[in-house]
């Protein structure tokens, strides 16, 4: 009689140590929803939303005089933390201000949406890849209150209430747009030469 050969079960899979620490920090330190991994991610659309644009676009809108939350870099796309609820708003926001139907390169993350989480301020970034996710701006416990928001209802936007969503979307969509019409027509132009 021929001996049954059982399937061999693959041990459990164990995280590298920095990928434990990762989601201990963002459970723990910030309450944050983290899931799957390796790569860590944070859950979006409970304690934020995302506005994600190309990383050129987004350092040119960290150098204007508009109030952020948290920033994070991955590759080539910045993601700007914004409150819950804000990726719903996207749409209607661009077509608020006449941006509707452009060609952006700008999107929102809600929820069920994820993004690889950074690694997380004061622990070193491991083994990271290049174009890892990494912190610009990085998070602190009690940021979600202070994330960029639409005003509520009979409330103006204000500095005293926050960074306020629309000023955000508007200088956004403006960067997204000069980096667009920068890539399609090159960096510099040359000057005409005359003979």
């Amino acid at each position: 009689m021929a001996a049954t050969v059982l399937p061999t079960v693959p041990p459990p899979r164990v995280a590298p140590p920095e990928e434990d620490a990762y989601a201990a920090w963002y459970g723990r330190v910030l309450g944050w929803t983290v899931t799957g991994g390796p790569p860590v991610q944070l859950v979006t659309g409970i304690g934020f939303d995302v506005l994600e644009l190309p990383s050129d676009a987004g350092t040119a809108l960290l150098r204007r005089p508009v109030a952020t939350g948290p920033v994070a870099v991955m590759g080539r796309r910045m993601r700007f933390l914004v409150a819950p609820g804000s990726a719903d708003e996207l749409d209607g926001l661009l077509d608020w201000l006449d941006w509707g139907g452009v060609a952006l390169d700008l999107s929102a993350l809600g929820t069920g949406g994820r993004i690889t989480a950074p690694a997380p301020p004061g622990l070193p970034p491991g083994g990271s890849p290049r174009g890892a996710a990494v912190w610009l701006r990085p998070p602190e416990q009690g940021c979600e209150a202070l994330l960029p928001a639409l005003p509520g209802p009979g409330r103006a936007a204000g500095p005293a209430l926050g960074p306020d969503l629309v000023r955000l979307v508007a200088a956004a969509a403006t960067e997204c747009h000069r980096a667009r019409l920068r890539r399609r027509t090159g960096a510099v132009r040359q000057p005409l030469a005359f003979s």
